[in-house]
């Protein structure tokens, strides 16, 4: 039986091994390693991860979280996942719905404490269902913000014990939208609006960047606030 020690070895000799190794390689050796205990999350931004995961593993899980404030172009986009590619997307939802957690916490929770309401809506609900998986990937790429440029393509979650996968950490904007126009690849609409990170609807979360911004400006735009929680 693999235990928890066995899998954290094996994470950080695979992210040694495997920090050249091209995106499709990362994801087969996932797919080769773990099999069906093995899924890959998306906020529905795009499809590029999901799309690489399906050619190692078809069928694969891919994890979406609706936190009951996304835009409606992000829904869409995971219907349209779920209908066109050979992926099973997983809808996670929060404990709480909109309405009970302004009844509990207050209205615009995501206003006034952001780093709660992303405990609620986000974290915990992934954490509850990553709890069948060995492994998960997500879209996390160094070029994104200062607080990922030092993410690794395999390292071990010690939060969830589980092996968790970068495979387009090394990747640039330029590569996602090579990867993107070569494969057909789905985007989220609002990425044409001028929207270069999508999370939640409102404005406190999620906003277009300034002329010449770019990356993950948008998100929690004048908060200090940089990460929902989930990566760190």
């Amino acid at each position: 039986m693999t235990t928890a020690t066995d899998y954290e070895a094996m994470a950080v000799k695979a992210g040694r091994e495997l920090e050249e190794a091209s995106a499709q390689e990362i994801l087969r050796w996932a797919a080769d390693t773990f099999g069906k205990r093995f899924c890959v999350t998306s906020s529905m931004e795009d499809a590029v991860v999901a799309h690489l995961a399906s050619t190692a593993l078809p069928g694969v899980d891919v994890v979406f979280l609706d936190t009951g404030y996304h835009f409606a172009e992000t829904i869409g986009t995971r219907d349209a996942v779920a209908a066109t590619m050979p992926v099973n997307v997983i809808t996670l939802t929060p404990k709480l719905t909109v309405a009970e957690q302004d009844a509990q916490y207050g209205p615009q929770l995501h206003d006034r404490d952001p780093d709660l309401c992303c405990s609620l809506r986000k974290v915990e609900p992934l954490n509850r269902g990553l709890g069948g998986y060995d492994a998960w990937a997500t879209g996390l790429r160094r070029d994104e913000s200062p607080s990922r440029a030092n993410t690794p393509v395999v390292a071990w979650d010690a939060k969830r014990r589980k092996v968790k996968l970068a495979p387009i950490a090394r990747w640039t904007q330029d590569d996602v939208d090579a990867y993107v126009q070569a494969n057909g690849v789905l985007l989220n609409p609002l990425l044409w609006e001028g929207y270069t990170s999508i999370g939640c609807s409102p404005l406190s979360c999620t906003a277009k960047p300034g002329e010449g911004e770019q990356g993950r400006v948008g998100r929690w735009a004048g908060s200090g606030k940089t990460e929902c929680g989930i990566h760190l």
